[in-house]
């Protein structure tokens, strides 16, 4: 309890709004190349109502999937890259059509990249890399045509709760 409280106080410092904004920029780049959409969000800590039940990270990282209306995208093909700082969690959940092109061990090894950044402190590198990993991917299978618009289904800005 006392872990993830604390952590609301390290949110700043880990996530300065000039980093929040740089993201957000990078958001959009990434998404005028394909037809997907990302959404990153960063938890200081998790909410009681999750503490009290000993819920783990993935269940509030699907939760907040479905309330930011990740899943609510076109082609099915948006993803969340989630960070909760009191855990040292990261959880990515894509949505089914682009899970249905990515394996579990692809999602699983970009998560593990993320975090060694993390551990060493390098919050931007591992955001960053884990953007560029998840848009290569999104181009690779939803890209974009020469005459499409890109249509923005979702907010770019980064979400801190």
């Amino acid at each position: 309890l006392l872990r993830h409280r604390w952590a609301e106080g390290r949110m700043q410092a880990a996530l300065p709004d000039e980093l929040l904004e740089r993201l957000g920029r990078r958001v959009a780049a990434s998404e005028r190349r394909h037809s997907g959409e990302i959404r990153i969000c960063v938890e200081a800590g998790l909410p009681m109502s999750y503490l009290w039940r000993h819920a783990p990270p993935r269940e509030r990282a699907v939760t907040l999937f479905g309330k930011l209306r990740v899943w609510d995208t076109a082609h099915n093909n948006g993803v969340l890259i989630y960070l909760l700082l009191a855990e040292h969690a990261i959880e990515i959940v894509a949505d089914r059509g682009i899970d249905a092109h990515v394996g579990s061990a692809e999602w699983a090894a970009m998560t593990q990249r993320m975090g060694t950044a993390f551990r060493e402190g390098r919050f931007e590198d591992g955001i960053t890399l884990a953007l560029e990993e998840v848009s290569a991917l999104l181009m690779t299978h939803f890209p974009l045509a020469d005459d499409q618009p890109d249509t923005n289904e979702l907010p770019d800005t980064p979400v801190v709760l």
